[in-house]
């Protein structure tokens, strides 16, 4: 998985270091090889699929669906794949909206990689998908996802008790939160990603 790739796959949108690009059934062996590996840094915080029979049902239901869309974020010079962000449970109409999932393997962890891929889906999440909103729901001791929003713009909304089932306890969560006005790009984009709908910083 250190070799260089000769044909990656086309990018949304690419930012200095990282692209953004779908999933693809031919991710299975290396995405869930590096969910092995990341086992002791995700920890309680996060579960991603081991086997490549589970990556198929994940990444299956993350294409084609009206209320989930995924994209994994790779290294621009070797092509491998750093991390994950999805956008989870959209709500269109009056709400456009989204909640955020995502995780750095650990081989990129601290690398400041999944920052830079989330600010890329977060421009692709307020541009061509047309929401108007983006939230995540944090567990108060993932000091990292809490630094990692923190960066990215979002502010605190509230906290939200036994939020979500997770590693076998019901855990507390905190709501973080950006809507399109608000935003503030982080990094230029490079190629693949047209500007947002409207100027989020009107």
């Amino acid at each position: 998985m250190s070799e260089p790739r000769t044909s990656p796959a086309p990018y949304l949108a690419e930012g200095p270091r990282v692209g953004i690009r779908p999933f693809r059934r031919e991710d299975a062996a290396e995405f869930t090889a590096r969910a092995r590996e990341s086992r002791a840094l995700h920890g309680r915080w996060l579960t991603a699929p081991e086997t490549v029979e589970a990556f198929h049902g994940y990444a299956g239901a993350l294409v084609g669906s009206p209320s989930r869309v995924g994209f994994l974020v790779c290294t621009r010079d070797d092509g491998g794949i750093a991390g994950f962000v999805n956008i989870n449970n959209i709500v269109e109409g009056a709400f456009q909206s989204g909640a955020l999932g995502y995780g750095a393997f650990a081989h990129a962890a601290g690398r400041g990689l999944l920052s830079e891929g989330l600010d890329l889906v977060i421009r692709h999440a307020f541009g061509r998908l047309g929401l108007h909103r983006l939230e995540a729901n944090i567990q108060p001791g993932n000091e990292a996802s809490l630094a990692l929003v923190r960066r990215a713009g979002f502010r605190y909304e509230g906290y939200s008790p036994d939020f979500l089932f997770l590693a076998g306890a019901w855990r507390d969560h905190e709501r973080w939160a950006v809507t399109a006005p608000e935003y503030r790009p982080r990094n230029p984009l490079r190629t693949g990603e047209s500007a947002p709908q409207h100027d989020p910083h009107e």
